[in-house]
């Protein structure tokens, strides 16, 4: 009698088997990139892209047509910005104070 190969399966997903997952997952599957999956969410048909179109459009002339409503987002973008700034400021801030901690540990001061 032959004696019968026992193999062990292997427990838990291989490294390729991560691999495609996380392609997949990241819409690298079809060579789209990060973003690829944006495409999704438009409308795929003609009628419906014109339909959206003259929505936006629609959209963006009383936007710009009403002066006070353009000057109340103008400002809001302002402050949205100005704001954004200031915490890109204080971030920087933070991290002169970390490396600045750093460089004393690594010369004996603390």
């Amino acid at each position: 009698m032959a004696k019968k190969n026992k193999q062990k399966k292997a427990k838990g997903l291989k490294r390729r088997d991560l691999e495609q997952m996380m392609a997949l997952h990241l819409g690298q599957g079809r060579n789209q990139g990060m973003l690829g999956g944006l495409g999704r969410l438009l409308p795929a048909g003609r009628s419906e892209q014109f339909l959206l179109g003259l929505l936006l459009g629609g959209a963006a002339a009383y936007v710009l047509s009403d002066a006070e409503l353009r000057g109340k987002l103008f400002k809001a973008g302002i402050k949205a910005y100005g704001g954004l700034m200031g915490g890109m400021a204080e971030m920087q801030e933070q991290m002169a104070d970390l490396q600045a901690e750093v460089q004393a540990e690594q010369n004996g001061q603390i």
